[in-house]
C-alpha cells in the first residue's frame, strides 16, 4: 500500500482501529490503548500495509488541538477552585521532581540540559483519559480521591501549554543565543499570565454570552462549523505570535467553556475530536517500531518498571507531604503513574526542536505506549499488594500469588494440574510398556 491515503486505506484504518478499540473495551482498557494497537499492527513495523504517518499528520495534529480545545470547554473553573492550591503545586512538584531526575541522569550520561529538560516534561505528565478510566473502574470517581486525581490531571493539562511553548522554542533559542533566551521567558510569562488572567476573569463572572450566540442559536448546521473554526482561529493566531497552536486551542476552549454556548458547544465538537483523536493515536502506533522494542526489550520492559514504581512513590509522597489523607494519596499515585498522551506530543516536539535524537525519541515512544497499556495492570497489582500487606502472614509463594491474583491463579493451577495428570499417564503407559504388563494391571 502506498503513502498516499486512498479510500481503501482509510477504510483499512477506521475498521482495524475500531476493533482494537472494541476489543480493549471489552478487556476494561481505554480505547486510545486499542487504537496505538491498530497503527502498530498496521505500520513498518508490523503488518507494513501502512508504511508511514505522513499522510495524516496534519489530522493527527488537528485532533491534538481539538483535545486540549475539549478540555478547557469541560473544565469548570469554579469547581476547579476548591482543589486547585493542591492540584497545582502537586503538578509543579511532580514536574521538578522529574526534571530533576533526568537531569541526573544526564549528567551522568553526558546529556545536554536541554535533553533532560524535555525528557523530564515526557516523564512528569500522567494520562488524564486512562486515568478517569481507571478512577470509574474502581468506583473512585466521585469520592475525595478521585477529586483529588482529577484535579491534579487538569493542573497538567494546564502546565502542557507553557512545556509546549518552551520545547518549540528550543531550536531557536540554540540557534539565536542569549538574545532569544530572553524573548523566549517573556514569551512564557505573556503565556501564563493571560491564561492566569483569563482563568480569574471567568471564575469572577457569571456565563458570558458571545456576540453570535443569538444568531448561531437559529442555525444548528453552522454552529459546529463556527465552534471549531473558534478553536483554529486561536491556535492559527497563537501559532503566528510565536506560541505553541496548543496554547491557542486551549485558551479558545477555556472562553468558550465560560459562555451560555458551552454545552452545546462541547455536543458539536466531540464526535469530530473523537475521530480526529482516534487518528493521533494511530499516527503514534505507526511510528513504533516493533523491531526496535524486541531489540531492546529488556531496556523498554525496565524503564517501564522504573517510571510505574518511581512515578507511584513520589506521587504518593508529595500528596502525603502536602498533607493529604494516605489513603487518598495512595489511590492518586497509582492512578497517575503512568506517562500521558500529551508526552507523545512533547517528545514529537523535542525531536522537531533537536533537543531528543531520533533513537531517543523511538524510545520514548515505546516506554509510554506501554506504560499506558499496563498501567491498569499496575493498580490492581499495587494494590492488592497494599491489602495484603496490611494483615501479612507469609504462608508460601503460591498462597501469596492466590491471594493476590485469584482468578488468575485459579486458572493457572486448573491448567498445571491437567498438565500434570497428562505427564502421569503417559508415564504409567511408559512403564507398563517396559515391563510388558497390560494397562491398567
Amino acid at each position: 500500500m502506498h503513502d498516499a491515503l486512498t479510500l481503501n486505506s482509510v477504510t483499512l484504518l477506521i475498521v482495524i482501529a475500531l476493533g482494537c478499540g472494541f476489543a480493549l473495551m471489552r478487556l476494561r482498557q481505554p480505547a486510545i490503548v486499542g487504537y496505538i494497537l491498530a497503527g502498530v499492527v498496521l505500520g513498518p513495523g508490523g503488518l507494513g500495509l501502512i508504511h508511514s504517518a505522513e499522510g495524516i499528520d496534519l489530522f493527527a495534529e488537528l485532533g491534538v488541538l481539538l483535545l486540549l480545545f475539549l478540555i478547557g470547554l469541560e473544565l469548570n473553573l469554579k469547581a476547579f477552585r476548591s482543589v486547585f492550591r493542591i492540584a497545582l503545586l502537586c503538578a509543579g512538584l511532580q514536574s521538578a521532581i522529574a526534571i530533576g531526575l533526568t537531569w541526573g541522569a544526564g549528567s551522568l550520561l553526558g546529556w545536554g540540559f536541554e535533553r533532560s529538560l524535555v525528557l523530564g516534561f515526557v516523564l512528569s505528565l500522567s494520562s488524564t483519559a486512562v486515568g478517569i478510566k481507571m478512577l470509574a473502574e474502581i468506583g473512585e470517581t466521585r469520592t475525595h480521591a478521585g477529586r483529588l486525581t482529577m484535579g491534579v490531571l487538569i493542573a497538567q493539562d494546564l502546565l502542557i501549554i507553557p512545556m509546549l511553548v518552551v520545547v518549540q522554542s528550543l531550536g531557536s533559542a540554540r540557534a539565536g543565543g542569549a538574545e532569544l533566551d530572553i524573548l523566549l521567558a517573556v514569551k512564557l510569562l505573556a503565556a501564563v499570565a493571560v491564561l492566569a488572567g483569563v482563568a480569574v476573569i471567568l471564575t469572577r463572572r457569571e456565563r458570558i454570552t458571545l456576540p453570535w450566540s443569538r444568531y448561531l442559536r437559529h442555525q444548528p448546521d453552522l454552529a459546529p462549523l463556527a465552534n471549531i473554526a473558534f478553536c483554529f482561529v486561536f491556535a492559527a493566531v497563537s501559532g503566528y505570535i510565536g506560541l505553541s497552536p496548543s496554547y491557542g486551542a486551549f485558551l479558545a476552549g477555556l472562553i468558550l467553556g465560560a459562555s451560555t454556548d458551552r454545552r452545546a458547544a462541547i455536543l458539536f465538537t466531540a464526535p469530530v475530536q473523537s475521530l480526529l483523536l482516534m487518528i493521533f493515536f494511530l499516527s503514534i502506533g505507526l511510528l513504533i517500531d516493533l523491531a526496535f522494542i524486541v531489540e531492546n526489550l529488556w531496556v523498554v520492559l525496565f524503564l517501564v518498571f522504573v517510571i510505574l514504581v518511581a512515578k507511584t512513590a513520589s506521587n504518593i509522597g508529595i500528596l502525603h507531604f502536602l498533607r493529604e489523607p494516605w489513603e487518598s494519596a495512595f489511590i492518586a499515585g497509582l492512578v497517575m503513574a503512568q506517562i500521558g498522551e500529551f508526552s507523545f506530543v512533547l517528545a514529537k516536539a523535542g525531536v522537531g526542536a533537536g533537543a531528543i535524537d531520533l533513537e531517543t525519541y523511538q524510545l520514548a515512544l515505546s516506554v509510554i505506549a506501554l506504560s499506558l497499556i499496563v498501567s491498569p495492570f499496575w493498580l490492581v497489582t499495587a494494590r492488592r499488594i497494599h491489602s495484603l500487606g496490611r494483615d501479612f502472614q507469609y504462608t508460601g509463594l503460591g498462597a501469596t500469588a492466590k491471594r493476590i491474583y485469584p482468578n488468575a491463579y485459579g486458572l493457572g493451577l486448573r491448567g498445571a494440574n491437567a498438565v500434570q495428570r497428562r505427564v502421569d499417564a503417559i508415564y504409567r503407559r511408559l512403564r507398563e510398556r517396559g515391563t510388558g504388563k497390560p494397562p491398567g494391571e
